[in-house]
């Protein structure tokens, strides 16, 4: 199983970084990690996390992290991440 960021994570997450790092580095960087570390455990438990509140569809998940969303998309050999933002965002 692999993973592969949508160009509109890669995006939002790297505005989400940016807006952090202002006002703490370290804290960005620890961020970014642990999504890191959350997102790769997808690869081993790909369904670990609640279906989607945004899609009628068992194969959208939403992670959640330090109260950002994280959707991704289940494949059979594939693990799509689609998009992150704030929960009350959306």
């Amino acid at each position: 199983m692999k993973i592969v960021l949508s160009y509109n994570f890669k995006i939002q997450l790297t505005n989400i970084i940016d807006y952090i790092a202002k006002d703490k580095k370290a804290a960005a960087n620890n961020f970014k990690n642990e999504l890191q570390f959350k997102i790769s455990q997808l690869i081993n438990f790909p369904m670990m996390y609640r279906k989607s509140n945004y899609y009628d569809n068992e194969n959208i998940r939403d992670l959640i992290f330090k109260g950002y969303t994280v959707v991704y998309e289940i494949h059979e050999d594939t693990i799509y991440i689609l998009d992150i933002f704030k929960w009350m965002d959306k």
